[in-house]
C-alpha cells in the first residue's frame, strides 16, 4: 500500500531543501524499513535519487531495518535522536551508514507542522495550535521526567529494590577486584604446577 499524503509531504520537503536534495541523490535505489514493535505496521522509504516512495510492503530485503516501539522511533525525530540509539531503544540491521544516511535526509525533509496547518487553518490559527501543542507536549514531558525520577528514587530509597548508582558502582568495583585477585590466584597455581613437574 503506498502512503501517497505523507509521501508527497516527503517528497515537497526534499525538493525544497538542497541539503535533503542531494542526500536523495546519494541514496538512490535503497531502501530503508521502519518496523513498529508490537504493532504489524513496516514502512518501506525508498530512494529514486530525485524522489522518494514509501509503502507497507516491498519485495526484497531492505538496505537497512529501523525497529522499535512508536515512542523510541518518535525520539529518533527528536533532538537527541543518538540516545535513543545508544539505549538500544531502537535496532538497526542492515547498512548502519544507509539507515544514517536516511535518518540525516529526514531530519533535512522533516516538515514544518505549523506551516503545513497554516495551509488549512491559515496563519493565526496555525500559530495559536502551534503553541498550545508545544505547551502541552513541554508539559507531558515534565510530568514524564519527573515520573521516572520519583520511580527511580522509590525503588532506590523507600522499596530499596535497586540499589542506588553509588552501591551498583561499589560492587562492580568489588567484582573487578576480585577478578583480578582469581587471575593473579590461578597464575601462581600454574607457576606452583610448573615446578613441582620438573
Amino acid at each position: 500500500m503506498r502512503l501517497a499524503p505523507l509521501e508527497s509531504l516527503l517528497n515537497r520537503n526534499v525538493a525544497a531543501s538542497s541539503a535533503a536534495r542531494a542526500l536523495c541523490q546519494r541514496l538512490a535505489t535503497k531502501v530503508l524499513a521502519v518496523h513498529v514493535d508490537g504493532v504489524p505496521l513496516s514502512v518501506y522509504f525508498k530512494s529514486h535519487g530525485e524522489h522518494m516512495t514509501l509503502h507497507t510492503d516491498h519485495e526484497g530485503t531492505p538496505d537497512a531495518t529501523l525497529s522499535g516501539t512508536p515512542l523510541s522511533l518518535l525520539r529518533l525525530a527528536g533532538p537527541a535522536p543518538e540516545a535513543a540509539l545508544r539505549g538500544g531503544a531502537v535496532h538497526i540491521e542492515g547498512d548502519a551508514e544507509v539507515a544514517q544516511t536516511f535518518s540525516e535526509l529526514l531530519k533535512a525533509a522533516q516538515p514544518d507542522l505549523e506551516e503545513e496547518l497554516s495551509r488549512v487553518v491559515g496563519d493565526v490559527a496555525a500559530h495559536q495550535i502551534g503553541n498550545a501543542a508545544r505547551s502541552a507536549f513541554g508539559f507531558a514531558r515534565r510530568a514524564h521526567d519527573t515520573l521516572l525520577q520519583n520511580v527511580a528514587e522509590y525503588l532506590q530509597e523507600e522499596g530499596r529494590d535497586v540499589p542506588s548508582r553509588t552501591e551498583a558502582e561499589e560492587f562492580l568495583h568489588g567484582v573487578d577486584r576480585l577478578r583480578d585477585d582469581v587471575d593473579r590466584l590461578e597464575a601462581r597455581l600454574k607457576l606452583l604446577e610448573t615446578r613441582n613437574n620438573r
